[in-house]
């Protein structure tokens, strides 16, 4: 993580998702609205004044949950115990206590320092709305441990997503007390001497603080915006892998059209195909007449006669349709000359190209759904009970402090089974484009997984498409939502659970494979391209030096000098060169050059096996960190 300079001011009304990123991922300090901060006070000095006046109080005079019936006494009534020691300070102040430190219990890996900041600024937050109790000092407190690189240990599971994200909150509350775990400059240490390094001293709990602190959606809602973030890089990333994988199969744009999706208006569709068009903006590979489209030949020593062409390492050919095999086709033929080469004469795409985007699309509107969901969630009030100092004619306690269900993820979750749904639909339609692209039987001409093999020892990029399938396999497996199955808690008292948090944290963990999955669409994709575009302008240059001759010398059925229908071929022939020779340079789209430009810095063309472990890394690096966004 690189700290930047840009410090984030909190008023817990305008966070955004972008603020948020900027925290986790980037270092970003935080600042609390000193204006707001009235706020925080007000609230927490009308709670110590109900309590003062003795005033029954969930979460402050009585216990949590299914406890929510025992109600504090004066005096600890184990104090008479013969040999007990007196504990220091209140009841209330021990019910705060023992509540952050019998709550933290979560297991497994800790969770990323990002996922962590993100939930420290995403609680310090929702506190600042100043419905909560929290004192300022304790607010403040919370926010220097954040600035300060304090990152508290959070093992990944143990929330079921209501009460909020109890347990994972309380890993995160209990460091400020001077326990638990935390990482200080990539160090993991006790949480007292993580504080200790940084400067800053443990605190002690007031009024319902350990509520406010640990009771929330916060954990869910840090993981599913950082997936979100990750996702909305990865959108474009897929529309960018099936605009090349479209341009290396010199395919078909009609399916593009902004008419065509005017009829079906939904915003993801119709926005996957404007950015896909875009993308594809100046391609001279769509919509190419199929007679032009040569097909792979193995490549042979005397396959290329001229110098600059010997380097090439395939040879190409077309077949020639007599006019005995034309009945029937004779529209197609007045159109298209009757040369068979690499492109099938079908007048639409595989589905994966053709329905690219209506698929991309639905994720994209999942996507969106659940932004908007987020971007609600980070700055709402979610712990419990709410407090309302400010509605003064309340004649009853309950009136100002009322126990709601804020803290309940299923708005969260929902949105988040959703996008866990949708990931793995983008993984697989870009699998099956990578499949079409190695598969000779699919991939309209190109060499077989796209590799010369002239030995028979090459397996090009064959193994590449099962690391893809592996992948679409493991994310569909995950792709159950969490949802659906609530197990209660707390004695029944919290019947009904999200297991929200669950759910973000599968969603982020996805997003990461698919992140891969889309990296080897593009990998494969630029091998195929660069096949298409030099097996096009290698027929081009041909017709251009060598005239129909050289070009009827490609064609493995024309019939020889006085042979039935060699004139017929000899004129069609010609027409053929002529359209190869005035045809413009054969290319991608501008963005789709500018990423094949990217990736062919970090990986050169495969024209002979090689390990491919290197170009599969970097490929994925790419993606994961941004590599390709100034294309898309």
């Amino acid at each position: 993580m690189t700290a930047v300079s840009e410090t984030i001011l909190l008023d817990g009304s305008s966070l955004t998702r972008a603020q948020l990123v900027a925290v986790a991922r980037q270092g970003a300090s935080v600042a609390l609205d000193q204006a707001q901060l009235k706020h925080v006070q007000r609230a927490a000095d009308f709670l110590a004044d109900k309590v003062n006046c003795g005033e029954p109080t969930y979460g402050v005079t009585t216990g949590f949950g299914s406890n929510a019936d025992k109600l504090l006494g004066a005096h600890r009534v184990r104090d008479e115990l013969p040999g007990h020691q007196p504990a220091e300070g209140t009841l209330m102040e021990e019910l705060q206590h023992n509540l952050i430190i019998t709550h933290a219990v979560c297991v497994g890996k800790p969770f990323a320092a990002e996922v962590v900041r993100a939930m420290l600024v995403i609680r310090i937050n929702t506190l600042m709305r100043g419905h909560s109790g929290i004192r300022v000092s304790t607010l403040e407190a919370l926010a220097a441990m954040l600035n300060a690189g304090v990152v508290p240990v959070v093992p990944e599971k143990g929330s079921v997503g209501a009460s909020g994200d109890l347990a994972p909150l309380s890993h995160l509350a209990i460091v400020l007390l001077g326990g638990g775990e935390a990482f200080h400059e990539g160090e993991r240490m006790p949480g007292a001497q993580a504080l200790e390094r940084a400067g800053l001293k443990p605190i002690r709990l007031s009024f319902k603080e350990g509520l406010a602190l640990n009771n929330g959606t916060a954990q869910m809602l840090a993981t599913g915006a950082l997936a979100l973030d990750v996702l909305g890089d990865l959108l474009d990333v897929a529309d960018l892998a099936a605009a090349m994988t479209l341009d290396a199969f010199a395919g078909r744009s009609g399916a593009l059209r902004p008419e065509v999706h005017a009829l079906r208006p939904h915003p993801g569709q119709v926005d996957t195909a404007a950015h896909v068009r875009e993308l594809l903006d100046g391609s001279t590979l769509l919509d190419i007449p199929y007679h032009l489209v040569p097909r792979f030949k193995p490549w042979s020593a005397d396959a290329w006669s001229e110098p600059d062409d010997q380097a090439l390492s395939f040879d190409i050919g077309w077949d020639w349709v007599p006019a005995s095999q034309r009945h029937g086709r004779e529209a197609f033929y007045q159109r298209f000359l009757p040369f068979k080469g690499g492109k099938k004469h079908q007048p639409q795409d595989a589905y994966s190209l053709r329905c690219m985007p209506q698929v991309h699309g639905a994720v994209r509107d999942a996507w969106a759904q659940a932004c908007r969901v987020f971007d609600i969630e980070l700055n709402s009030v979610t712990d419990n009970p709410l407090i309302f100092p400010d509605h003064a004619d309340a004649q009853f306690i309950e009136e100002q402090v009322v126990s709601a269900g804020h803290f309940h993820g299923m708005p969260l979750a929902l949105a988040m089974s959703y996008v866990k749904a949708a990931i793995p639909v983008l993984a697989s339609i870009s699998e099956r484009r990578l499949n079409k692209l190695v598969d000779p039987a699919n991939n309209d001409g190109l060499p077989a997984f796209l590799t010369g093999n002239e030995d028979g020892t090459d397996s090009g990029f064959m193994i590449v498409q099962y690391t893809a399938a592996a992948l679409v396999n493991d994310l569909a497996t995950r792709a159950h939502p969490a949802s659906v199955y609530s197990v209660p808690t707390s004695a029944n008292a919290e019947d009904h659970v999200s297991m929200g948090a669950n759910e973000a944290r599968h969603v982020l963990d996805m997003v990461e494979d698919l992140g891969h999955a889309l990296a080897l669409e593009l990998y494969t994709a630029a091998q195929a391209l660069d096949y298409r575009q030099e097996m096009l302008n290698a027929a081009r240059r041909l017709a251009r030096r060598g005239g129909w001759q050289a070009l009827a010398a490609k064609v493995a059925n024309a019939p020889r000098e006085g042979q039935p229908h060699r004139e017929q071929f000899v004129a069609e022939v010609r027409q053929l060169a002529d359209a190869l020779c005035t045809a413009d340079d054969f290319h991608a789209g501008s963005r789709v050059r500018q990423a094949h430009a990217i990736l062919r810095q970090h990986i050169a063309f495969l024209h002979r096996d090689r390990a491919l472990d290197g170009d599969v890394a970097a490929v994925c690096a790419l993606v994961q960190q941004g590599g390709f966004r100034a294309a898309v």
